[in-house]
């Protein structure tokens, strides 16, 4: 759930990018990609909230890969 945010704003980036190189106006996806969801506004925090976000799914991920390194060493072996 964490990543949701992150995938929407590289998706809504790279769409962009290649509308754009086709001269195919997508203001829309600008939006979407700085965090102006309409109603709700997130622009000021957007930057901060991916950031945190980001480090969160890089630290579990880091955290998953330890804990099953450690967790092969303390395994019993089968019989």
């Amino acid at each position: 759930m964490a990543a949701l945010p992150l995938l929407v704003t590289a998706l809504s980036g790279s769409l962009y990018g290649a509308l754009s190189a086709r001269d195919i106006e997508a203001f829309w996806l600008i939006k979407l990609h700085t965090g102006n969801f309409g109603v709700i506004n997130l622009q000021p925090y957007y930057s901060t909230v991916l950031g945190v976000l980001t480090l969160f799914i890089a630290g579990s991920g880091i955290g998953l890969f330890l804990g099953s390194r450690s967790g092969r060493k303390s395994a019993p072996p089968s019989a």
